[in-house]
């Protein structure tokens, strides 16, 4: 029940059919969107005996007691009593989603109660898969998605800065954050897709339709770009920026003859070695012609050309990596379908269980 972030009982409302009774309202709030459920207190004290009986241990908090109101004639002079009845609901509630053990709030009882659909307690409105979105929830969703694409600019433009400024470390770790943010779009984005297909099968006007299949187009074409944006490495010469390459030897002084002479040895002909040391030292037909200042730029064009064969190749190993991503993230669907599979046979194996009982108590 990861995706739920807290639960509140604020209020309360009494009903005068079939017979006066109190209902509580319960608001769960998780990352995209809300709702409420609206549950008496003999559903409060069901849940209790069916945590405690699949769980084979009491929830971590107890229910208010369960006669404080029945001595009370109803709804006259007990505010206080209800109130009070209230804040322990709500203790009990919360006791259980932040309980250091999961097999309460992970129960099929638990999430039924609070009005999580069957199988969706780690996926939903987290941007998994199988979410059932309604008209609104499908705009809110939308709206997420663009905020988060957002993110992965401001990212992209971080990354940018730090590399013009020569922190590469810093630089690095923004362009991995903004890789990471844009991984969880996609997936959510195809969600999205999928709950539209959903929608307009189950009768959305067809131009309401036609809007939105263009508002997942744009979405679409802007994760393209930024994805584009992150796998190619910048390119720093394109703002003027130094490379490290061109930068090399652009502060190297020159030495003297005699410093030279002093280091290679005055009796040893002071010439440029190529190759192998112990063979006579021969020019090739590139540098014969250039002076030394020529082989300072030589060497660095061949380190530019070293720097765009390394960014190749690391897009070629981001692509492999995108591809194990890729494979993983279907792996972890196929865990999903089988969790839900799991989810519907214990549902299955309860309303076995309660018709078994009903058939006892006939026999």
């Amino acid at each position: 029940m990861t995706a739920i972030q807290a639960i509140y009982i604020p209020s309360h409302e009494q009903r005068p059919t079939p017979k006066p009774h109190v209902v509580y309202r319960i608001d769960i709030q998780a990352h995209v969107r809300s709702w409420q459920m609206w549950r008496r207190y003999s559903e409060f004290v069901e849940l209790h005996t069916e945590l405690t009986k699949s769980t084979s241990s009491p929830p971590p908090a107890a229910l208010p007691p369960k006669n404080a109101l029945s001595a009370l004639k109803p709804f006259r002079n007990a505010s206080a009593l209800i109130e009070q009845r209230r804040a322990g609901l709500e203790t009990y509630l919360r006791a259980i989603l932040s309980a250091k053990e999961d097999k309460w709030r992970d129960s099929y009882t638990f999430r039924d109660f609070l009005g999580v659909p069957v199988g969706k307690q780690g996926a939903m409105l987290d941007g998994g898969s199988n979410i059932k979105f309604s008209s609104a929830s499908w705009l809110d969703e939308h709206l997420e998605l663009q905020s988060r694409i957002r993110d992965v600019r401001a990212d992209i433009n971080r990354r940018d800065t730090l590399s013009a400024r020569g922190d590469i470390n810093a630089s690095h770790t923004a362009n991995v954050q903004a890789k990471k943010r844009l991984a969880e779009i996609l997936s959510r984005v195809r969600t999205l897709t999928e709950g539209l297909q959903e929608l307009g099968m189950s009768g959305m006007a067809e131009g309401e339709l036609q809007r939105r299949t263009d508002m997942v187009a744009r979405l679409q074409d802007d994760c393209e770009k930024l994805g584009k944006m992150v796998t190619v490495a910048r390119q720093a010469s394109r703002a003027g920026v130094p490379t490290p390459s061109s930068t090399l030897f652009a502060n190297v002084a020159v030495a003297s003859e005699s410093d030279r002479a002093a280091l290679l040895g005055g009796s040893k002909p002071v010439t440029r070695v190529f190759g192998v040391a112990s063979k006579t030292p021969q020019e090739t037909d590139v540098t014969r012609p250039l002076d030394d200042h020529g082989v300072v730029e030589l060497q660095k064009t061949q380190l530019e050309q070293q720097d765009t064969q390394l960014s190749q190749l690391t897009s070629i190993l981001q692509r492999q990596r995108h591809l194990g991503e890729a494979i993983n993230a279907e792996l972890v669907t196929q865990n999903e379908m089988l969790d839900n599979l799991n989810d519907e046979v214990d549902v299955v194996g309860t309303k076995l269980s309660s018709a078994k009982k009903q058939l006892n108590r006939l026999g």
